[in-house]
């Protein structure tokens, strides 16, 4: 059957659901096909379809959902009253890919990019998931890190047209109606911030919203969760950056930062507004909330929510299959090696935990035991039970026996770690005595390179300027021995006449493949071992051509079928957990997981 819509001619009246459309065939594990090109990834796939009428004419031209540009054809031209409106050229998706590309490298400055996709995005959603999916390397930078953290410090300046709801303090008592004012109804993934630590940059305030936007551009072209089922939110209680209040272009409240009982009241409201609005199994992920808010609304909130932390389960994850696909490099198992951090908030402590997780797993002790293996550095120095008094509460247990140390360097030569995490937000903290320091503690061989003294260093601060170390300096300053990940992506190293490949930790990943795994199973709880199937999943599929190079990532060329094989195994484990309610279970969870994707092909309209 031809795919189709049914654009009504302006003027008309415009109905939100007509009748059924026509009987749906099965697919993979029961599922409906997507006979009219609707996008796939959507929980209620066991249920009748229905159609709804857009308009057409001028403004089908101007609704970037439906909008195909100059691809309409000659029969849809007539039938949709767009003669007249449009150059008498028609052309394919292809070609308006490849001319949109070559405009957008005619741009110098990583901003000019951003914009360029921006508007793309607000014109023609279907082409804008069209060039990211089929230049996923070369776009990711541009439509997030580390370009979208300038976007955010400039969003004022840049705003254009609203993407997302914005819920101020002004709409205290009033979310649920707000949330109702967004046109869509079926919402699967949420993405939330309130900008008080936006990356390595600090408080953006409402200026954070680049952040869910560029997530949720990733869940769908990355995950393949439809994008009518994202909703982008910023929650604004305010800023304590003097350089936004006193910007005449900023965009948000013009005060200080809310906290205490007025913070958790409006955040509460929210989550209860949420699952009120859309149900039980939507997906609230959080973004760039500061440590001390973090912690506490993943702690309230993941017993009666389907809630995720991307800056601390997110990351943890994604590192945690990066060390494990290095052990290949490195040698021993995960339980042999000694690590230490640099940064001791949500992401450190996250990743912390989910390493000593995992090695709890693997030797059957009790994770106590597990995390004497993992030693954290922050701004006061080495974590140690003697400063257990006056520590945050997701510091202490990292507060080991051990006389104080108040320096990274001290700290590297008197534990003597295999790996090196930095997590600090911090630039330039891995300076050359401690990335020698490290090298000289390692004497660990391969097969793969013979002969190498071999440091696991893992810089995972975003952006690029506070990286805590360049690809160039580990490599220089470790004589070619270490193997090297970051957050940020750096271009390949030319040492002492060899090219050295460094990885690049991710974020992006994990949570698109785990998003889409949970939508997917119908998961209404996000449990620990969720995490560990998506790390385990993503280390998987690190190659030997990778290794070769020394990486410990995959190639994002191949992200949509790596985030299929992490849905497939989240799916598993929410099946294994009880934590499911699409039943019966698929029989392939991976095909069924690339069923679901959604696909940015043009629709055909009749």
């Amino acid at each position: 059957m031809e795919n189709t819509l049914k654009p009504l001619r302006d003027g008309e009246c415009v109905l939100d659901v007509l009748s059924p459309r026509s009987t749906p065939r099965p697919t993979v594990a029961g599922g409906v096909e997507d006979v009219y090109g609707e996008d796939r990834a959507t929980e209620d796939q066991l249920v009748t379809p229905w159609t709804f009428s857009v308009a057409s004419g001028y403004s089908l031209l101007r609704d970037p959902q439906y909008n195909k540009g100059l691809a309409f054809t000659e029969k849809e031209r007539d039938a949709h009253y767009l003669r007249g409106l449009l150059p008498p050229t028609v052309s394919s998706q292809q070609l308006q890919e490849k001319k949109i590309m070559h405009n957008i490298r005619q741009y110098e400055v990583p901003l000019q990019k951003y914009t360029a996709m921006m508007d793309l995005q607000e014109r023609n959603e279907r082409l804008f998931y069209k060039l990211l999916i089929d230049n996923v390397e070369e776009l990711l930078p541009i439509v997030y890190t580390p370009v979208v953290g300038e976007a955010c410090q400039k969003y004022g300046s840049i705003f254009k047209r609203p993407q997302g709801l914005y819920i101020s303090l002004k709409e205290k008592g009033k979310i649920l109606e707000v949330l109702k004012n967004w046109p869509e109804r079926s919402i699967q993934v949420i993405v939330v911030t309130d900008g008080e630590r936006i990356l390595g940059l600090g408080d953006l305030g409402c200026q954070g919203m680049g952040i869910p936007v560029g997530k949720l551009a990733l869940y769908t072209a990355l995950g393949g969760v439809r994008p009518s089922a994202c909703l982008p939110v910023t929650i604004d209680v305010g800023t304590n950056n003097e350089k936004l209040l006193n910007d005449e272009f900023y965009i948000g409240l013009r005060q200080k930062r809310a906290t205490g009982k007025e913070y958790y009241d409006l955040l509460h409201e929210f989550m209860s507004a949420v699952k009120q609005n859309y149900g039980e199994k939507v997906l609230v992920q959080f973004e760039d909330f500061a440590n001390h808010n973090a912690f506490e609304l993943l702690a309230k909130y993941g017993t009666t929510h389907l809630v995720f932390n991307d800056d601390i389960q997110g990351t943890a994850a994604v590192v945690l299959a990066g060390v494990v696909a290095a052990l290949k490099l490195i040698g021993g198992t995960l339980p042999d090696h000694k690590f230490l951090f640099l940064g001791a908030g949500e992401a450190g402590t996250g990743i912390a935990e989910l390493i000593a997780l995992e090695i709890s797993k693997q030797t059957k002790a009790p994770i106590e035991e597990s995390r004497k293996q993992i030693w954290l550095v922050d701004s006061k120095g080495l974590i140690v039970s003697s400063r257990a008094n006056s520590l945050q509460h997701f510091k202490k247990p990292w507060a080991h026996e051990h006389e104080p140390v108040g320096t990274l360097i001290e700290a590297v030569k008197v534990i003597k770690p295999t790996v090196l995490i930095g997590s600090s937000g911090v630039g330039k903290t891995f300076t050359k005595e401690v990335v020698e320091a490290m090298t000289a503690n390692n004497k660990k061989y391969t097969s793969i390179m013979p002969g190498l003294q071999i440091p696991l260093i893992l810089a995972l601060s975003n952006p690029t300027s506070q990286s805590e170390c360049t690809a160039e300096e580990a490599y220089t300053w470790s004589e070619g021995r270490a193997i090297f990940a970051s957050g940020s992506p750096f271009d390949p190293v030319e040492y002492n006449g060899k090219i050295y490949y460094s990885g690049q930790s991710n974020n992006a990943y994990i949570f698109p493949g785990f998003g889409l795994g949970l939508v997917m199973s119908g998961a209404i709880r996000v449990h620990d071992d969720m995490l560990l199937a998506a790390s385990e999943a993503l280390a998987n599929q690190v190659t030997e051509e990778s290794y070769k190079k020394g990486m410990t990532y995959p190639p994002f060329t191949d992200i949509r079928k790596i985030s299929a094989n992490i849905a497939a195994n989240v799916a598993a484990k929410a099946y294994e957990l009880g934590l499911a309610t699409h039943l019966p279970r698929p029989e392939n969870l991976v095909k069924y997981a690339e069923s679901c994707m959604y696909t940015p092909l043009y629709r055909n309209y009749r």
